[in-house]
């Protein structure tokens, strides 16, 4: 799957992304727990400079458990700090100001050294679209100041919200990149609803998900579709799940594309549990 598009709209978002970066102390770069690379934005890193990070894993609810402690873990080892979060349900919203606060607490000393007084720490929040940056500013705000939605691109524009006295955060639109380099990242942002369907060949992106349970969740597989054996051909699995969901053409084939919708639905939908796509020691290898 190749996609490749940088919209008017996100090539601006990162040139005020840059200018507004002075006039905060720390990024908060929500990404989503099932997807933590994939989700990331490559470029953040050449966007943001030297300003300390606080990564956000939201949608821990969503993800495998045990691979969001190994993931903690892993950006421990790059001298990140990364906290599992909910923003839908409110989870670990005290966390973030707490685990702020501590990465700037050096700064906060200096600034105290230097005569300054202290003020409400202003964060930038950054994330791909949809993963979920305006519920959890409204979350941390405790009202409904940011727009949100379940499609991309909902946050259009830069806007100051306060969080009582101790943050202001800087929300900022979805930022994508030019290009997917690796496909597999495409088809994983696809799952996990990153990206507007209407882009996107539904077969493909149904025949990767059955393949990455066949490969890494075989027993959520069989037990979801009831499955008698694992598959060893895709196709033959499509037909499987077709016939036993009803979707039959007027012709009684299977139909593919109904079939194929109902397989994203179900992975996006929790049919399977919680899920992870993206695997530390992928990275480390």
């Amino acid at each position: 799957m190749t996609i490749q598009w940088f919209p008017g709209h996100m090539a601006k978002a990162r040139r005020e992304v840059t200018e507004k970066l002075k006039l905060v102390d720390i990024i908060f770069e929500l990404v989503d727990a099932r997807i933590p690379v994939s989700s990331s934005n490559p470029m953040l890193q050449e966007i943001i400079q030297q300003k300390p990070r606080l990564i956000l894993l939201n949608k821990a609810d969503m993800a495998d458990r045990q691979l969001t402690d190994e993931w903690i873990a892993y950006y421990a080892k790059q001298g990140l700090t990364a906290l599992a979060i909910n923003s839908q349900a409110g989870k670990g919203m005290k966390q973030i100001i707490h685990s702020a606060e501590i990465l700037l607490k050096e700064k906060r000393m200096r600034d105290k050294a230097k005569g300054l007084r202290p003020r409400a720490i202003k964060a930038m929040i950054i994330g791909i679209p949809n993963v979920g940056k305006s519920t959890l500013i409204n979350r941390l705000a405790k009202r409904n100041r940011a727009k949100t939605g379940n499609m991309p691109g909902v946050t259009k524009a830069q806007q100051w919200i306060k969080v009582g006295k101790e943050l202001e955060l800087l929300d900022t639109p979805g930022i994508l990149w030019p290009k997917f380099e690796d496909p597999i990242i495409g088809y994983k942002l696809a799952l996990t609803g990153a990206i507007k369907d209407t882009l996107l060949n539904m077969q493909d992106i149904a025949e990767f998900g059955l393949q990455f349970l066949l490969n890494h969740y075989p027993k959520k597989l069989l037990e979801r579709y009831q499955l008698v054996e694992l598959p060893t051909n895709l196709l033959n699995v499509f037909g499987d799940i077709a016939i036993s969901s009803g979707y039959v053409t007027s012709e009684d084939e299977p139909d593919y594309e109904k079939t194929a919708e109902r397989i994203v639905r179900d992975i996006r939908m929790q049919k399977f549990g919680n899920l992870t796509f993206d695997f530390p020691e992928s990275i480390e290898e």
